[in-house]
């Protein structure tokens, strides 16, 4: 029996077609990684099978009292709540009984005895489900599940607003868990989350024992965690058994097969055009001309698919800047309450520097730090001499309903429509994407929008904040050759040891000087 079924599913957006005739199943404890290039429609897919969004054509069937659980990566979480209110808003479900349970103890009062044997036997059920859920523990549980993402030195009470990407991925994510839900559905879920809770989600995928989709562009994780990956390419979902090094065995061995196929029919395609050329015209030959073209008119002509526009990443170089590219003197960080210890780092032309450590610590609050977005709490910054900085935060801001060219024509007025155009698919977009409107590109076609302004300005140091979160392995691999190639300086706020490995002279543990306990 399927958990899940989809049938003929067909959807787009406008004339972009993102699902062709597509059918899925979901079975009992299938743990699957839902793959594909940044745009190839994963997060659409999601949100049609949680009936966030109504596909044009198809079926979408759950089985009966199936729970589902879903950690969007663009959910957006309401100003006023507290961590301990996300939290506890998983049980919504029973506090609704509660007050159910309430309102028949009102109506009791007044109730005949008819109608006070019935409410009894409801007033039962309720308690029944109640204490089943463990109802009266809830508190208990909340304070569980934040301890183990590290959600209470942060303080329960905490206005979710004020939480840095990583905490706040950690509160949606403890909710989910608190839920408890039949099937869990994980869009980027790594994103943000710091190398200590990604193993602890690790180990708590690996030991589930219901059904997860699980969508992400982290390759150990990803190999870590499932037993099947679902891809996504070219409108299609194909299935393959086995972690994401399996799957890349198998595709790279069935396209070889399918380009040598494609390559045997157009020689033989080429073979009876030419004898059709030849003998239509004879009368000795012309039945046997006619014979080929029948077989021609017949034949499934084989299609490769066409290759994806692949990223190229070459960050442009300013002057070359003095020695010393910053110094910091008995600098402490943070907004109301400091994060830091007084630091005095030094950072000098060439380095490339990784800051590592647990959410909420204060990396991107030292990189504004330094970039004198944010006032320190004491102590000062000093920036070197002909600087020119480019800085990548972590997500996107400003008008999200420019489109991409407009994006790029704001930061470079200079730029003709063609060189605007070229930037854009040399950062791996295509046509439709580089007329799209920014707010329906994918977090990774959002993140190549923001380095293609990176890259085509004169920088001589990079502050980057998180810049592998929503990239897909091509442009992973691309960012980072073009990294290792620059010759300007770097200062990187990264979670994933294989992006960074080779790449940095230096990396500082920011745990050692962080006065937050996480």
């Amino acid at each position: 029996m399927s958990i899940l079924s989809v049938e003929h599913l067909t959807h787009g957006f406008g004339d972009r077609a993102i699902f062709n005739d597509v059918s899925f199943r979901l079975l009992k404890g299938e743990h699957i990684g839902l793959i594909g290039a940044n745009g190839e429609g994963k997060s659409t897919f999601m949100n049609i099978i949680t009936g966030k969004l109504t596909p044009d054509e198809g079926k979408i069937e759950w089985a009966k009292n199936v729970r589902v659980g879903y950690l969007d990566q663009h959910t957006v979480l309401t100003a006023g709540m507290t961590i301990r209110q996300v939290l506890s808003s998983a049980f919504d479900f029973l506090y609704e009984m509660e007050s159910q349970m309430n309102d028949i103890c009102e109506k009791m009062g007044e109730a005949s005895p008819e109608e006070l044997d019935t409410y009894m036997e409801e007033l039962g059920t309720i308690q029944d489900l109640l204490t089943m859920h463990d109802f009266y523990m809830i508190d208990a549980k909340v304070e569980e599940v934040a301890r183990a993402l590290g959600l209470l030195d942060i303080g329960l009470d905490r206005d979710v607003t004020e939480l840095s990407g990583g905490q706040r991925t950690k509160v949606l994510l403890g909710k989910l868990l608190l839920e408890k839900p039949d099937i869990l559905l994980l869009d980027e879920p790594t994103n943000y989350l710091d190398a200590e809770h990604i193993e602890w989600l690790k180990r708590y995928l690996t030991e589930y024992e219901n059904a997860f989709i699980l969508i992400s562009h982290d390759i150990p994780f990803l190999n870590s965690v499932v037993n099947l990956i679902y891809h996504m390419d070219n409108q299609e979902l194909n299935r393959y058994v086995g972690d994401y090094d399996k799957f890349q065995e198998v595709y790279a061995m069935k396209k070889s097969q399918l380009e040598a196929a494609y390559n045997r029919q157009q020689k033989e395609i080429a073979d009876l055009k030419d004898f059709v050329a030849r003998n239509k015209a004879r009368v000795s030959t012309r039945n046997m001309a006619m014979s080929r073209q029948k077989k021609l008119d017949k034949m499934d002509v084989i299609e490769l698919a066409a290759e994806k526009p692949k990223p190229e990443f070459h960050f442009r170089e300013a002057r070359t800047p003095g020695r010393i590219l910053f110094e910091t003197h008995d600098l402490v960080i943070g907004y109301e309450e400091p994060l830091s210890k007084p630091l005095s780092l030094t950072m000098e032309r060439g380095q490339k520097i990784v800051l590592t450590g647990a959410n909420g610590i204060g990396k991107t609050t030292l990189l504004k730090s330094i970039l004198g977005l944010i006032p320190p709490l004491s102590g000062s910054v000093e920036q070197g001499d002909y600087l020119e900085i480019g800085y990548f935060e972590q997500e996107m801001t400003g008008d999200k309903d420019n489109s991409c060219i407009e994006e790029i024509w704001k930061e470079f007025p200079g730029f003709t429509q063609y060189e605007v155009r070229s930037a854009l698919a040399k950062c791996g977009l295509t046509t439709k994407h580089i007329e799209s409107r920014v707010k329906v590109l994918s977090g990774g076609e959002q993140a190549k929008v923001r380095l293609c302004k990176l890259i085509n300005r004169d920088t001589n140091i990079l502050l980057l904040d998180e810049p592998t979160n929503h990239l897909d392995a091509d442009a992973k691999e691309e960012l980072k050759r073009a990294l290792k190639d620059y010759k300007g300086s770097v200062l990187m706020v990264c979670h994933e040891p294989e992006f960074y490995e080779g790449l940095a002279t230096d990396v500082w543990d920011c745990a050692k000087w962080t006065t937050r306990v996480i």
